[in-house]
């Protein structure tokens, strides 16, 4: 636990006082610590013969249970000093890759899924930094050919540094080189959120909801459509030839095109006057 804790500081807190809890009888002692540190994220470590090594993963709606998933570290796991190599400064958001197809498909692996990117979520921001893509999260698992079976594949987590050299192109040549912690995850017990407070945690505030405006919308291209409403427009009042310029008794035609049907009075008044002259 404490190397989980190292990969989400400075946005952790650890307590190190034994305590007599058990969190799927008796999860009261966790929702206290809940509201008095204003947490909604917990992970309780406890160990004994029947569960040794045990993570107890818990997330937290108005300082009570929402849902929690309890995860057995196997014997084969290495800490960070056993790879004995530079980590990653202090801070730095994590890149997630999620291996299998029982993330996208599996309720249990879709609910640790969920977990670890609420726990390593950190503060959102809309500032984008490549030189802070400097680690990735690994989760994987092996494919559930039967779905209705109680016995889960065991859940590999693995931690990796992205390096980068140069290749001669823009893009440059990105290898990646494991850093620490390496844990396997054997799934045990779980408690799922009732549908009535997965709905209420999952509500958005009217605060942050965005208001809709009428008559506007956004094709597929992205730009913004709109749509305005006028009344009924008498096209038949419009004024349309102001200048005396304008009038068509004024246009200059050439008399061999000129049959003088469109304009007939024009052409009679015209032709009166050259007679005159």
């Amino acid at each position: 636990m404490v190397d989980l804790l190292a990969l989400k500081k400075p946005d952790a807190k650890k307590f190190s006082k034994k305590n007599e809890i058990r969190p799927f009888e008796d999860a009261t002692g966790l929702e206290f610590f809940a509201e008095k540190n204003d947490s909604s994220l917990m992970v309780f470590s406890s160990h004994n013969k029947k569960r040794p090594n045990t993570l107890t993963f818990a997330r937290f709606f108005n300082h009570k249970v929402y849902d929690m998933i309890e995860m057995s570290i196997q014997e084969n796991h290495k800490l960070l000093q056993d790879f004995k190599k530079v980590t990653f400064p202090v801070g730095l958001k994590p890149m997630f890759t999620f291996n299998g197809p029982a993330f996208d498909s599996h309720p249990v692996f879709q609910q640790i899924k969920s977990y670890f990117m609420d726990f390593y979520r950190g503060d959102e921001t809309d500032l984008q930094d490549a030189a802070g893509l400097q680690y990735i999260i690994s989760l994987s698992t092996a494919e559930i050919e039967d779905p209705n079976s109680t016995v889960l594949p065991l859940l590999h987590f693995r931690v990796y540094k992205l390096k980068s050299y140069k290749s001669g192109q823009k893009i440059p040549r990105v290898e990646v080189d494991e850093i620490g912690p390496r844990f396997d995850f054997k799934i045990g017990r779980r408690i799922t959120p009732s549908p009535e407070a997965e709905k209420d945690a999952l509500a958005k505030p009217k605060q942050l909801q965005a208001k809709e405006k009428k008559n506007v919308s956004t094709d597929f291209m992205g730009d913004k459509v709109a749509k305005i409403h006028v009344g009924n427009q008498d096209l038949s009042k419009m004024q349309t030839r102001k200048m005396k310029g304008l009038k068509s008794k004024y246009d200059q035609v050439d008399e061999e095109e000129f049959d003088g049907e469109d304009f007939p009075e024009d052409y009679e008044e015209s032709a009166a006057k050259r007679q005159k002259v």
